[in-house]
C-alpha cells in the first residue's frame, strides 16, 4: 500500500532526475570538458540563498564576506561502529559520499526558487536511487568526503578547493524529512553549519542542509561487534 502511494512522486522525481542527466548530457555535447570546467569555475551563484531552517530552528548565516563557491549533492552512506554486546546507540564514525557537482545546473533553470525546489526533491530520490546508474550516467563528481584519521570530516572538491571542518551549529532534520530507502532508516540525519579548519585550501564554511536518511538505529541492539552503514543523500553548499 506504503509503495501504490508513493510511486505518482517517484515517477516525478525520476522525471527530474532524467532532466538532470540530460541536461548534463546536453552541456557535455556543447562544449569540451576542458570549456565545461572553466565556466563552471566562473558560474554566477550570487542569486541563490543556502537554507537555513527546519520550520522551527534556524542555523547562523553564511559569513557575510563570503561567496557561494560550489553547491553539490552528497550520495553515500554516514557510518557508525557497535561494540560487541553494546545496548547503546551506535557510535558516528564517519561518512563516505561523492559529491555531484550541480553549481553549472541550477543556474540553468528559471530561478533560483526553481531550481532550490528541483534540488530539494531531487535529494531524497537520489538516497533511494541506484548510485550506480547514476556514475555511468556520467552526471559531473565534483569531489569526495570522508573522514581524515583523527576523525575530521574532509571534502576534496579538485580545482574548487578543499574543506577540512568542524562543527559550528546543528538544528535537527524537518520533521517531514525523507527516512531513507523505502522507510527503512531511522530518519534524516542534521542540518549543519561547518567552518573551516587548518588545511583547508580556498573553503571556509559549509553547510549540510535538505538531508535524507542516514541516521543510526537507536540501539545497538546487543550481539557482535559491527560497522553499521546508513544510506543518505544531502546538499553540501560551500563558501569561500
Amino acid at each position: 500500500m506504503m509503495a501504490s502511494r508513493r510511486s505518482p512522486l517517484f515517477a516525478t522525481l525520476a522525471l527530474i532526475l532524467l532532466s538532470f542527466v540530460c541536461l548534463t548530457q546536453a552541456r557535455r555535447i556543447r562544449r569540451s570538458e576542458q570549456q565545461l570546467s572553466a565556466r563552471t569555475n566562473t558560474m554566477d551563484l550570487s542569486k541563490f540563498q543556502v537554507p537555513l531552517s527546519n520550520g522551527s530552528t534556524t542555523l547562523p548565516s553564511p559569513t557575510p564576506s563570503l561567496v557561494l563557491k560550489a553547491i553539490t549533492l552528497g550520495r553515500g552512506t554516514q557510518n557508525y561502529t557497535c561494540a560487541a554486546g553494546s545496548t547503546a546507540a551506535p557510535a558516528a564514525v564517519g561518512a563516505n559520499a561523492d559529491l555531484l557537482d550541480v553549481s553549472s545546473l541550477v543556474p540553468l533553470m528559471a530561478s533560483p526558487q526553481t531550481a532550490q525546489l528541483f534540488l530539494k526533491l531531487l535529494t531524497p530520490y537520489l538516497v533511494s536511487f541506484d548510485f550506480g546508474i547514476i556514475q555511468t550516467a556520467r552526471i559531473p563528481i565534483l569531489g569526495k568526503h570522508i573522514f581524515d584519521s583523527t576523525g575530521v570530516p574532509v571534502f576534496d572538491l579538485g580545482a574548487k578547493g578543499v574543506f577540512k571542518g568542524k562543527k559550528t551549529a546543528g538544528i535537527a532534520a524537518p520533521k517531514a524529512a525523507y527516512r531513507g530507502p523505502n522507510g527503512r532508516c531511522e530518519g534524516a540525519v542534521d542540518w549543519l553549519a561547518l567552518a573551516e579548519v587548518p588545511g583547508s585550501v580556498g573553503l571556509k564554511e559549509c553547510y549540510r542542509v535538505e538531508t535524507a536518511g542516514g541516521k543510526a538505529p537507536a540501539s545497538c541492539g546487543g550481539g557482535a561487534a559491527r560497522n553499521i552503514e546508513v544510506q543518505y543523500a544531502t546538499q553540501y553548499w560551500f563558501f569561500g
